[in-house]
């Protein structure tokens, strides 16, 4: 085999870990193949016989790139009117590949995205590599050229971030669909106690309608103003709610399958939801 054959099967090898590092950097599919076609090309320039653990310099390699990604992207956000939501991952129904199952099982809830968002990028980059992926200190700290006492602390200011404003959701799927169904069968008939019976006094409802919708708007929170706004909108189009996994978790696909309206994930946590997350924009729902 030559060199850039064994280059090429190596790296497929690797495909899915890095795949799974760039999306929990990024919260996008499309900027994390980016990132994974830039690691490629740093390789087939690299010198692999000099590599010991190529897994290892691989993850670096994308957690860089990531990270400078990260960078450019945090300075052209500042307009973004509304809230920022990443790019799903779905999967319709119940049943699918079980691979694909094993992926979504794993991936990384809507709401732990919107506050992964709030952190610099080098707390994102030293969170995820560390908590998300076992990386050392001593390999990260390189990337962001920082000691590795230094960042330590970088990830523990993001995990005490973390641990304060995501919610830890149910780990029941099964349960997740019940309340989610309760939530569709009370928006289809327009009862406002329903929904109410289903939410969590402090929920919150996110929309990512794209920067330049006119629909996008900020996060509502509060029982009553997210089940007024549910039925003020979302009756009509709670017909139209099929089943979805999104992101690991319980969720709806809406509208004609192929082109969808939107996604919606629903996070629920002490058997209510502690949030909903509804996605329209079109570049986020392509694939």
């Amino acid at each position: 085999m030559d060199e850039r054959n064994w280059q090429v099967e190596r790296f497929e090898e690797h495909r899915t870990h890095l795949h799974a590092v760039a999306y929990r950097m990024l919260g996008s599919v499309s900027e994390a193949e980016d990132a994974l076609q830039e690691a490629w090309v740093r390789l087939s320039r690299a010198d692999s016989d000099a590599v010991e653990n190529l897994g290892g310099w691989l993850t670096t390699v994308v957690g860089r790139v990531c990270l400078d990604m990260l960078r450019a992207r945090r300075s052209r956000r500042e307009d973004y009117v509304g809230t920022w939501l990443p790019e799903p991952i779905v999967a319709e129904g119940e049943g699918g590949d079980p691979a694909h199952e094993a992926v979504l099982a794993d991936s990384v809830g809507l709401a732990l995205f919107v506050v992964l968002e709030t952190l610099t990028p080098a707390e994102r980059l030293a969170f995820v590599l560390h908590d998300m992926f076992a990386v050392p200190f001593d390999e990260i700290a390189p990337i962001v050229e920082r000691s590795p006492a230094a960042t330590r602390q970088l990830a523990s200011r993001a995990r005490r971030r973390i641990q304060g404003a995501a919610p830890v959701p149910d780990v029941d799927l099964s349960g997740q669909r019940k309340i989610v169904d309760a939530f569709l069968a009370a928006s289809r008939a327009g009862d406002f106690e329903a929904l109410l019976e289903v939410l969590d006094p402090q929920v919150v409802f996110r929309v990512d309608a794209g920067v330049a919708s006119r629909l996008a708007r900020g996060p509502i929170t509060g029982a009553e103003a997210v089940a007024r706004q549910v039925l003020a909108r979302g009756t009509r189009l709670a017909p139209l709610a099929r089943h979805a996994i999104v992101n690991g978790a319980a969720g709806v696909v809406v509208g004609p399958a192929g082109s969808p309206v939107a996604v919606v994930g629903f996070t629920v946590a002490r058997n209510k939801i502690v949030a909903i997350d509804l996605i329209t924009d079109p570049a986020k729902l392509h694939g």
